[in-house]
């Protein structure tokens, strides 16, 4: 069979955007079967919100992966392999394998990569001596035997100076660690500190005031503008700037989960697509690219002014499949996005702060209750509904 290197539709990326994207159209055009490529490397797929749960020994981290090839939709084809650069005056793209593959439409949605050498020793210390990341699939379990096995002293949790994916994850495993300190009686031992280089708890007032209670509650040691720079693995310390005084800030800890720095993709930081930051530059409710008109972009790679969250995908996936298919019919992209992100903030075992906010960082709630307050239903719907809603409905392009 002759190999295929010219795609109406070429989507780099399979994670949630990406696959969400392709399901979309295909369930919407019959005569885009067999036109639509997805470009990725990697062999499987994984839902990465369970991994907060996972770290706090409430979900199994096997359940969040599966094989890349069973989530790729009917009628579009799997290129597996890695794009490292982009020619969108030629309408084509090259891969690590030396392929130049040309489109009608490209859909950039390839995500963020952590930056492990962001932080001075974070590469040498993650996985030993307590220091543990969620952010990895490597590393989720090994929170939990982190926090099982702390017995007293400080634990400490980061959120760095960069753009990060779900951004209330560093707090969300804190708020459960803290929780099994106290439900073991450790608590009275232990200090929890949260360093992060944010000047608040939440960027939305109503939820940042919600969340400030919690963390009064929890007598936790909060520590805002501190921007983690160096770790001392075998000292077991870790090394802060302050963002306003420059000063540095050393802090011992027993435990200590990091949210590594992250950063655009080099080979979208690098390319024509890029804004001044590395992002792929695209406009705020149509997001289509604002040099390149058959170019779009969506997800935690773009440059959208909105928290970097699948339930902003969720949003953004059926309006760049629309606004596509919409180009291709000649008519004017007609939808629009308004900066819809969500972030269920668990805030303890069986306890959620279900928050969802616009670009104006003014709460858009869909449920007829204050989401304000910290809930048992949300913390379900979290845990056992939300998966299900991802792998059967969003990934399916039904939802």
């Amino acid at each position: 069979m002759m190999k295929k290197f010219h795609f109406r539709v070429v989507i780099v990326g399979g994670g949630s955007a990406g696959i969400s994207v392709a399901s979309r159209m295909l369930r919407k055009s019959k005569t885009l079967h067999d036109e639509i490529a997805i470009i990725d490397p990697a062999d499987h797929h994984y839902y990465q919100p369970l991994w907060t749960l996972v770290g706090a020994g409430a979900a199994k981290k096997e359940a969040t992966k599966r094989d890349m090839g069973s989530v790729i939709p009917e009628g579009a084809s799997w290129i597996q392999d890695r794009v490292i650069g982009f020619l969108p005056m030629e309408n084509k793209l090259q891969t690590a394998n030396h392929q130049e593959i040309s489109y009608d439409y490209l859909v950039v949605a390839a995500g963020i990569e952590l930056n492990w050498d962001g932080v001075k020793g974070l590469r040498e210390a993650i996985g030993k001596n307590g220091v543990t990341t969620n952010y990895d699939y490597a590393y989720a379990d090994y929170t939990w035997e982190v926090i099982r096995s702390f017995q007293g002293g400080t634990a400490l949790f980061t959120h760095p100076a960069t753009p990060i994916k779900c951004g209330g994850a560093p707090q969300k495993i804190m708020y459960l660690a803290e929780d099994y300190f106290a439900r073991t009686g450790i608590k009275k031992d232990a200090e929890v500190v949260f360093a992060s280089a944010n000047p608040a708890i939440f960027d939305v007032d109503k939820y940042r005031i919600a969340l400030e209670k919690v963390v009064e509650r929890k007598q936790i040691d909060t520590r805002f503008k501190r921007n983690l720079i160096e770790i001392r693995g075998e000292e077991k310390k870790a090394v802060f700037e302050h963002l306003d005084t420059k000063e540095q800030e050393v802090i011992a800890y027993d435990m200590l989960h990091v949210t590594p720095p992250m950063q655009a993709p080099a080979f979208i930081k690098n390319s024509a697509l890029a804004d001044e930051n590395g992002w792929v530059d695209v406009h705020k409710h149509t997001l289509q690219h604002v040099r390149y008109e058959n170019i779009f972009a969506l997800g935690d790679n773009s440059n959208l002014p909105t928290a970097k969250t699948g339930a902003a995908i969720r949003k953004q996936a059926p309006l760049v499949a629309n606004n596509i298919l919409a180009l291709m019919k000649g008519k004017s992209l007609e939808a629009t996005y308004q900066g819809y992100s969500s972030c269920p903030v668990v805030t303890g075992y069986n306890k959620l702060i279900l928050a969802e906010f616009d670009y104006n960082k003014q709460p858009t709630e869909t449920l007829p209750f204050d989401q304000g307050k910290e809930r048992l239903s949300m913390y379900i719907l979290k845990k056992y509904f939300l998966p299900i809603m991802y792998w059967s409905g969003m990934l399916k392009g039904k939802m």
